[in-house]
C-alpha cells in the first residue's frame, strides 16, 4: 500500500471520530448568600436552560468578610438550587468549601430529561382530546337550547294571561 494513501486514510479516520465526538462544556453561575428572590429564580433559570443544552453546570457561592463565619447559608442556596434543577439534572460534585468559595457541580440526567419531556407530550395529548371532547359537547349542546327555547315560545302563545281591568274586574284573555 502507498504510504500517501495510508496518511490520508489515517486522516480520513480521525475527522470522522471528532465530527461524532461532542465537547461538553463546563459554565459557571455565581451566587451570593444574601441573593435576593429574584435574582435567584433568574440564575436558577439559566442553570436549567445550560443543563438542557447538555453542559455541565459548576455553582459557586461567593463569600465576603463576615459571610464566611455562616457557611450554611450558602449551603442552603445550593440546596434550592439542586432542588430547583432536580427534575433535569443529578449533582456530579457535591458542596464543598473551598476557599472563601464553596463549589458544586451538576450534570444534565438524559433519563430525566427524557423522562420530562415524556409527561409534557403526554400532557399535551389529554389537553388536546379534552379540548376536542368539549368541542362536541358543546355541538350537542346548541340544538338543545334552540330546541328548549322554541319550547318556551310555544308554552307563553298557550298560557291564559290574566290582566287586571281598571274597574278592578279581572278578565282572561286567550
Amino acid at each position: 500500500m502507498d504510504h500517501g494513501k495510508a496518511v490520508y486514510e489515517a486522516k480520513q479516520r480521525d475527522k470522522a471520530s471528532r465530527k461524532k465526538s461532542t465537547t461538553v462544556q463546563v459554565k459557571e453561575m455565581k451566587y451570593r448568600p444574601k441573593i435576593g428572590v429574584g435574582d435567584f429564580d433568574t440564575k436558577t433559570r439559566k442553570v436549567k436552560q445550560f443543563l438542557g443544552e447538555g453542559n455541565r453546570v459548576k455553582i459557586t457561592i461567593m463569600f465576603r468578610g463576615r459571610e464566611m463565619q455562616h457557611p450554611e447559608l450558602g449551603r442552603k442556596i445550593l440546596d434550592q438550587v439542586a432542588e430547583h434543577a432536580d427534575d433535569i439534572s443529578k449533582i456530579e460534585i457535591y458542596p464543598k468549601l473551598d476557599g472563601r468559595n464553596m463549589v458544586m457541580v451538576l450534570v444534565p440526567d438524559r433519563e430525566k430529561q427524557f423522562a420530562v419531556a415524556k409527561a409534557a407530550e403526554d400532557l399535551a395529548k389529554e389537553e388536546a382530546a379534552s379540548v376536542a371532547t368539549s368541542a362536541v359537547e358543546a355541538e350537542a349542546v346548541v340544538p338543545a337550547t334552540e330546541v328548549a327555547a322554541s319550547a318556551v315560545e310555544a308554552e307563553a302563545v298557550v298560557l291564559d294571561i290574566e290582566v287586571e281591568t281598571s274597574e278592578g274586574d279581572t278578565t282572561e284573555e286567550e
